[in-house]
């Protein structure tokens, strides 16, 4: 391994092992995977806010990313890049695992949708810039997060939006997250360590030393009335939007 493939590392093999084990189950929505099949429609109720707010122009159309290219990083088998196509954008997905490119390449073209999939580090990818960079539930995997969130905004073309997810790191989300979740079988064991999760205030932070203007975050909790929701409770997970500054 070459010194330029070492100091653009983000990935951890055992990560990717893990979640590439997963990748057969992937788009079951009562599999390894139903959590992120139930907060899946909490992130996109999101995500089309933020799309219109960033470009009202389009807010009253089905498809208001046609013409614009989307990058999802750390994709998984597409549950996010599918939606997007379907908003209209150019999409491409890059995970640290190959499985989870097959499995999501295999799912989009029974789909019928023309999604480009790639595996490996985002940033030795050439893969060019776009309008919109997602990454949900990803920064917490990696190995190096100013590394990882530096090569985000290289792909975030001049006027575009980023829209980052994450646990957040509190007494509360070590409880439910890493403790209950797992435990109950809701979530893979292994899936998370509590002490890699990123707090708003720090992914701020290394947003603001980018250059970039990170939103005020808004929580994506749970309730027995409401299930999975989007709240201003941050204590378990959270979504913010981040530009050039």
């Amino acid at each position: 391994m070459g010194d330029a493939t070492v100091a653009n590392a983000t990935i951890r093999p055992d990560e990717a092992a893990h979640f590439g084990a997963l990748a057969k189950d992937w788009w079951d929505p009562k599999g390894s995977s139903s959590m992120l099949h139930r907060l899946n429609p909490v992130r996109l109720e999101y995500i089309r806010t933020a799309i219109d707010r960033h470009w009202p122009d389009r807010a009253d159309s089905l498809k208001p990313l046609a013409g614009r290219a989307a990058l999802d990083v750390g994709c998984g088998a597409g549950l996010l890049c599918e939606p997007l196509a379907r908003l209209g954008a150019d999409v491409t997905g890059v995970d640290a695992a190959a499985e989870n490119v097959q499995a999501a390449s295999l799912h989009a073209e029974g789909a019928g949708l023309d999604i480009r999939y790639m595996a490996g580090e985002i940033g030795t990818l050439d893969i060019g810039t776009f309008d919109l960079v997602t990454s949900m539930e990803v920064i917490e995997h990696v190995a190096d997060n100013q590394l990882f969130l530096s090569q985000l905004a290289d792909r975030l073309a001049p006027g575009g939006l980023m829209i980052l997810s994450t646990p957040n790191r509190t007494v509360r989300s070590r409880l439910l997250l890493t403790g209950a979740a797992e435990a109950l079988g809701a979530i893979p064991r292994g899936t998370h360590e509590w002490n890699d999760f990123v707090t708003p205030e720090e992914l701020a932070a290394m947003l603001t030393d980018l250059g970039l203007e990170a939103s005020e975050p808004t929580g994506m909790t749970f309730s027995p009335m409401k299930g999975l929701h989007l709240s201003g409770d941050l204590t378990l997970n959270y979504i913010l939007t981040a530009r050039r500054a």
